[in-house]
């Protein structure tokens, strides 16, 4: 394993695949008839059932790698797959940007050391398993989520519905707002019930990008909230004609005598394009108006969490603190912006 000083702690999201004698025995350009790995089969598809994505970074002629991943019955594990004569650490990069996570939650399997060890070398953060551990995966602490939800067992479909919506709206020569009006978009705000707290949690825990403070809970904490007259937690969905996006959202307001204090808002990267975080901002906004109070909301600064800050500021948000890094924003209501006509909002108790 990656012998970097930084311990790898946080949960896997996804695992980048070397395929000649790593998926399967022997190099394929020098041999067609190659076979897969005993067991290999078995661990995709349990890292897959528990929401951890595949991907492949492999020097290898595409359509002859594509095809073999076809007659073995595994292609579809794959997504983004990078089959070239390029460093694999572009490929990882090239992964990453495209799945849109943190290079810290990637884990690299490769037979061969010095591949390892040039992706250690420009990705640190990226742990690089020898392949001969790869029977080893499932056990490990890092992939073995503490809970599994239903979010979870379809995050690799949920993901393909999403590459087909970028091929569409590639091919899409209209306004953004055009094309966002043609996917029948219904966004759903609820107050979490029981049933909703393991994906909150895995929420928590997995969203850092549009994530107000990095705060995770857990739950037994998220189900106190739940319960507690003096605070509000929402969950929220997103449809559209090609299917669910899962629960992507959350938010947790604190009730005081003169305020809505926002302790935690966060929504998932997949989502960033829909214009949701603002919805469900002025959703909040329109919920502390309507209860006589002003709005606050806690917000701390990370590398990975500007485009929350920005959010914020175009929402009207001013400054009146900050400690130790963490931002303490307020709202007047004087302005709540308008919900996007591409968009139905369905609001539920």
């Amino acid at each position: 394993m990656s012998t970097t000083t930084e311990a790898k702690t946080k949960e896997v999201k996804c695992v980048v695949w070397d395929l000649d004698n790593t998926v399967w025995d022997g190099v394929l350009l020098e041999d067609e008839n190659v076979q897969l790995k005993p067991g290999i089969r078995e661990v995709l598809q349990t890292l897959d059932s528990r929401g951890i994505l595949h991907s492949i970074a492999s020097k290898n002629n595409y359509e002859d790698a594509i095809k073999k991943l076809e007659e073995f019955g595994i292609k579809d594990y794959f997504l983004y797959p990078e089959i070239h004569w390029n460093p694999k650490s572009h490929s990882i990069a090239n992964i990453q940007k495209n799945i849109n996570i943190g290079m810290d939650t990637i884990v690299f399997i490769d037979d061969q050391k010095f591949e390892r060890d040039e992706v250690q070398y420009n990705h640190e953060q990226v742990e690089c398993i020898d392949a001969v551990k790869y029977t080893e995966l499932t056990e490990m602490p890092r992939m073995n989520p503490r809970f599994i939800t239903v979010d979870s067992g379809r995050r690799r479909q949920m993901y393909m519905q999403d590459i087909h919506r970028k091929n569409i709206e590639a091919e899409y020569t209209g306004t953004p707002e055009d094309f966002l009006s043609t996917l029948e978009l219904e966004f759903t705000i609820s107050k979490a019930t029981e049933e909703d707290l393991k994906r909150a949690e895995e929420l928590t825990v997995r969203t850092h990008q549009l994530n107000s403070t990095g705060i995770t809970f857990d739950y037994n904490e998220l189900r106190f909230f739940t319960h507690s007259e003096k605070h509000r937690l929402y969950v929220c969905e997103l449809t559209d004609k090609y299917g669910s996006y899962g629960k992507i959202g959350l938010a947790l307001v604190e009730i005081t005598d003169t305020h809505f204090h926002l302790k935690l808002l966060l929504m998932s990267c997949r989502v960033m394009s829909r214009g949701v975080g603002s919805v469900l901002m002025s959703f909040l906004m329109n919920e502390a108006k309507d209860a006589g109070k002003k709005l606050l909301a806690d917000f701390k600064k990370t590398d990975r969490n500007r485009q929350m800050y920005v959010t914020y500021k175009f929402a009207n948000f001013i400054e009146l603190d900050e400690k130790e890094n963490i931002v303490l924003f307020e709202n007047d209501l004087s302005f709540i912006p308008l919900y996007p006509k591409y968009l139905k909002l369905t609001i539920t108790e």
